[in-house]
This record gives C-alpha cells, sequence and structure tokens, in this order.
C-alpha cells in the first residue's frame, strides 16, 4: 500500500497563511524579544503581515478573475471572485484598526489593562499599572481572530466553517475582557459574549449534524445537490438549515440572536469594539452570503420565511432601540443591527446583483465603524485636577464638543452622515444598492421598509451633530450622567494618575470633556476611514465595477 501525498495550492491559501503564520510566530515574539522593544517589534510584525495578506489577495487577483476561482484541500476552501474580495476587504480593515489598537495617549496609556488577569482593584493590579506593564498580547490574538475571518468566507464545508468559526471567536472572548477602565464592566462582556457564542456555536453544530444525516457529506457541492431530490427527511434538512443559519446570524448581530451586542460594544476596550464590528461583521455576512447563495437555494420556498423576518425584526428593533439610547458606544451597538438588516436585505434579493451590493456595503460600513470607534476612543473624561480618565460615553458629555475640536467631531460627523446614508458619502451609496438588489429580486417590501428605517436612524444620527456643534456644556459642572452613581475608575495607591481598579461608585463632580492627544496612529486611521467615506461616497464607479466582476461564487 503506497501513500499518495496530496496538493495542496499554496499559492491559493497564501493570504490565510502569512496572517495565522505571523500569529504563531508572534507568540514566539511574547517570549523572546525583551520587554522594552517587545511592542515595537509586535506592532511592526503584525502590521506586515496584514500588509502581506492584501499583497497575497492582489497577486491572486487576476488568476481568480479569469478562471472563476479554485477549491482548496480537496473542498475545505474554496477561492473565488467573493472570497478574495471579503479576504481583502478584512485585511484592510483589520490593518487600519490595529493602528487605533497600538495607539497611545498623551498619558503613555494604551486601550489595555497591564494586567487582565489580576483582579480588579486588587494589589496586583496596581503593581503591574506602578510597573507599566503593557499586554502586547494584544498583538497574536488579533492575528489569530483575523486568520479565522479569513478562513471563514473561504470555506467549501461544514466542518471548517465551524473550525473558523471558532478561530475567530475565542480571541476575541479574550480581548473583549481587557479593557484598561472599567473592568468589572468589560469582564462581564467577556462573560456574556463567551456564553452565548457558545450557546450559537453548539446550536450550530447540531444543525452541521442534522444536515450531514440529511445530505450524508458535509461538503457544500453535495448538500446543494442533496437540496435538489426530496426525500422524506426534508424536515431534517431543513431544521438543519435553520439552526446553520442562526450561527451565523449571532455573529452578524440579527435580531433575535442580537443580545450580546451592545453588552459587548459597551464593555470591550474600544479599539476591539471597532474591530469586531467591522471585521466580523464582513466575515459573517460572506459566510451567510455563501451558504444562502451555493449550498440551500433550494430551500429558498422554506427559509424565504425565516430570513425575511430576521431581516424585518433586525431593522426595526435595531433603529427603534438606538433611538432611546443615552450611552455613545450602546448606541452604536444598536445601530449595527440595524445595518445588519439593512445588508440582509441584500442577502435575501438572491439576486447577483445583491452579492456585489453586499460586498460594497461591507467595505463602506466597516470603514466607517472603525473610524467612528477611533474617535470615541479619543474623547475622554478629564477631572478638576486635570487628570485624564476614562472615555466619556454618555450623551450628554459630547455636547459642544464640535466647538472646542472641530476636526475630530467633523470626522464623527461624516462617519454619522454615512451610516445615515446621505448623499455623497459612501453609505448612501451602499444603501441605495442593497435597497435596488432587493427590489430587483422582488424583496420591494423590504427595500420599502429599509428606506423607512433608515430615515429613522437619521434622527439619533442628526441629533448626535446637533449636540456636538449646536449645545453647549456647561464647563464647571458635571453632565446630568455624572451624577448618577455607577461603575466608575477610582484611584486607588498613592499614584499620581488613577488606577485602573472598577467599583461601583458616585463619580467625583466637576469632569469635562476632552479630546486626549495621542501618538497619532488613531489619527491616521480615523484620516483614512473618512477618505474612504468621501471617495467612495463621490467616486464609488471604479469599486463597484471591480467588484461586480469578482462577485461569482464557485458552485
Amino acid at each position: 500500500m503506497t501513500f499518495t501525498a496530496p496538493h495542496v495550492d499554496w499559492a491559493h491559501l497564501s493570504p490565510v497563511l502569512i496572517v495565522l503564520g505571523a500569529a504563531a510566530v508572534s507568540v514566539l515574539l511574547e517570549a523572546f524579544v525583551p520587554a522594552r522593544r517587545r511592542r515595537t517589534v509586535q506592532l511592526a510584525f503584525s502590521a506586515a503581515a496584514l500588509a502581506g495578506a492584501i499583497v497575497a489577495v492582489a497577486a491572486l487577483w487576476s488568476g481568480v478573475k479569469s478562471s472563476g476561482g479554485v477549491r482548496v484541500l480537496g473542498t475545505s476552501l474554496i477561492v473565488d471572485g467573493p472570497t478574495l474580495v471579503l479576504q481583502g476587504t478584512i485585511a484592510l480593515l483589520a490593518l487600519i484598526s490595529l493602528l487605533i489598537i497600538a495607539d497611545r495617549t498623551s498619558t503613555g496609556e494604551d486601550a489595555f489593562a497591564p494586567s487582565a488577569a489580576s483582579v480588579p482593584g486588587s494589589d496586583y493590579e496596581e503593581l503591574a499599572r506602578r510597573q507599566g506593564l503593557a499586554q502586547t498580547e494584544v498583538y497574536p490574538l488579533v492575528l489569530f481572530a483575523t486568520g479565522g475571518m479569513l478562513i471563514f468566507p473561504a470555506t467549501g464545508d461544514l466542518l471548517t466553517l465551524f473550525v473558523a468559526l471558532e478561530v475567530l471567536s475565542l480571541p476575541l472572548y479574550l480581548l473583549t475582557g481587557m479593557a484598561r477602565r472599567r473592568r468589572l464592566l468589560s469582564q462581564e462582556a467577556a462573560m456574556k459574549y463567551f456564553l452565548l457564542g457558545a450557546f450559537a456555536s453548539a446550536l450550530m453544530l447540531f444543525g452541521i449534524a442534522l444536515v450531514y444525516g440529511y445530505a450524508g457529506s458535509l461538503s457544500y457541492a453535495d448538500i446543494a445537490t442533496a437540496t435538489q431530490n426530496p426525500t422524506g427527511l426534508d424536515t431534517l434538512l431543513l431544521v438543519g438549515a435553520v439552526m446553520v443559519l442562526a450561527g451565523l446570524l449571532f455573529k452578524i448581530g440579527a435580531v433575535p440572536f442580537h443580545a450580546w451586542t451592545p453588552d459587548v460594544y459597551q464593555g470591550a476596550p474600544t479599539p476591539i469594539t471597532g474591530f469586531m464590528a467591522a471585521c466580523t461583521k464582513v466575515a459573517a455576512f460572506g459566510a451567510l452570503l455563501r451558504v444562502v447563495y451555493t449550498v440551500i437555494p433550494g430551500l429558498q420556498w422554506d427559509l424565504d420565511v425565516v430570513m425575511w423576518t430576521v431581516t424585518i425584526l433586525t431593522m426595526v428593533v435595531g433603529t427603534v432601540i438606538a433611538m432611546v439610547q443615552t450611552d455613545m458606544k450602546r448606541l452604536l451597538a444598536y445601530s449595527s443591527v440595524a445595518h445588519a438588516g439593512f445588508i440582509l436585505t441584500g442577502v435575501v434579493a438572491l439576486d447577483a446583483a445583491g452579492v456585489s451590493a453586499v460586498l460594497f456595503y461591507l467595505l463602506v460600513y466597516g470603514a466607517a465603524t472603525i473610524g467612528a470607534f477611533g474617535v470615541v476612543w479619543l474623547v475622554r473624561e478629564r477631572d478638576a485636577d486635570g487628570v485624564i480618565l476614562g472615555e466619556a460615553t454618555h450623551l450628554s458629555q459630547w455636547a459642544g464638543i464640535g466647538r472646542r475640536h472641530p476636526w475630530h467631531a467633523g470626522a464623527f460627523a461624516l462617519f454619522l452622515f454615512s451610516f445615515a446614508g446621505i448623499p455623497l458619502t459612501a453609505g448612501f451609496v451602499g444603501k441605495f444598492g442593497v435597497f435596488s438588489a432587493a427590489v430587483d429580486g422582488g424583496a420591494w417590501p423590504l427595500a420599502l421598509l429599509g428606506v423607512l428605517a433608515s430615515a429613522g436612524a437619521a434622527f439619533f444620527y442628526v441629533r448626535i451633530v446637533v449636540l456636538m456643534f449646536f449645545s453647549d456644556a456647561p464647563a464647571d459642572e458635571a453632565p446630568a450622567a455624572a451624577a448618577a452613581p455607577e461603575e466608575t475608575d477610582v484611584a486607588v495607591g498613592g499614584g499620581t494618575s488613577p488606577a485602573v481598579a472598577t467599583l461601583v461608585a458616585e463619580k467625583a463632580p466637576a469632569l469635562t470633556t476632552t479630546v486626549v492627544g495621542t501618538e497619532g496612529f488613531a489619527a491616521v486611521a480615523i484620516g483614512l476611514c473618512a477618505l474612504t467615506t468621501i471617495v467612495l461616497g463621490v467616486f464609488p464607479t471604479p469599486v463597484l465595477d471591480v467588484i461586480s466582476h469578482m462577485s461569482t461564487f464557485l458552485p
């Protein structure tokens, strides 16, 4: 008996291999690079890996465009046009997110606890703060999560889909609980995300088992063939398909699987929130598109009612609840839920134009989201002694900030206008594309509801702009929210700057709001996101043409 080595097309795996290989090497760097140089080395190495993944996608572009795509590792991975568009988008957005993740404020602090495993308020935490420890483990975790995201939309069978889901999710659970301030809130968010994520993964795994029981295979192509031949086990297939879709809908934050979104967005370190909100959504929608368009088209009539119901609930619930939020990060969280509903209208269209519209929407939404959370990370509280504290996330604390910091507020307003779909922003082009695809695909009621929900969403976006530029915050009084007892950062020990302990206490009076100075990485990221939002809003045609020629899935 002879062993035949399988043929592996390493070239088409290069974007994934570069990122995951760099993640593994990054772990070794943590062990062998001296502590004083570790952050610089990790940042440069991670940025180079993500840039290398973008270059690898570009190198594969023309070959995949001409051939239509290839299958790699048997049927495990599919590298076709949509795969390359999604992988390029994820790598680009992850690289921009990395700039905000790596940035440090003028006080020398980043967004992460000096020792994430320490008990909040403990002596060990205070000692770690005084010694200036830094959690450079963030960089390999971000690379591992990005590697999983690159695999997720390229999967060709359900087993690889589940493995990719876990590879991208597990690092995010850890990153969510590593916030420097409001530690208890951050750890609570990580626990909720982990428990609900484990439940969603189990749900998907049960669905995979049911689909395998029906089709006798985990391959997408074999399952698609099996759905064309009705048998007495059709109920098994239908239930399994719904459970698999539930796992994917959880990752995009669609109703009723959205419960984790506001808590995790609020509790996670803000740079990680932006990374999750943009890159995870791109990867999850890519996987959902492939499943809906290539695996279960034969179940269109059976699953239409499920997808339509989820899309309607997601748009309505996200928009309505966002209107009553008073915390900026929770407002953006429910905004992301509403946008998941808008993107789902393009998915439900089941039309070739719907694929390209969704791919473009994911790019422009991801850029605006990273930029918006980058601005949120810079807006901080300052006490009467001039000490910079945590992020000022209550809406009342943003009053008048446009007059004191016009550039930051202007960039934030631009991102909000893009979310609202105002013309001459990239968000308008994205919404017009998915709604047009829904109309062409016969889902015009969803498009009509999406337009109405967008009009409702514009209310709370414009409200923030008015608050920033046309309202005044008393300079000598705390905002209304600051007087309420809530979780806050309080000083422990005898240091001159506040420690990172998180306790339930009443906020100190006389807190003001400011935009903190940084090393400049966040400003570069925000500028890139703003430039993308403007350019793709004014001149979207070249990018739309490129995406439209790469929007056909390999069967």
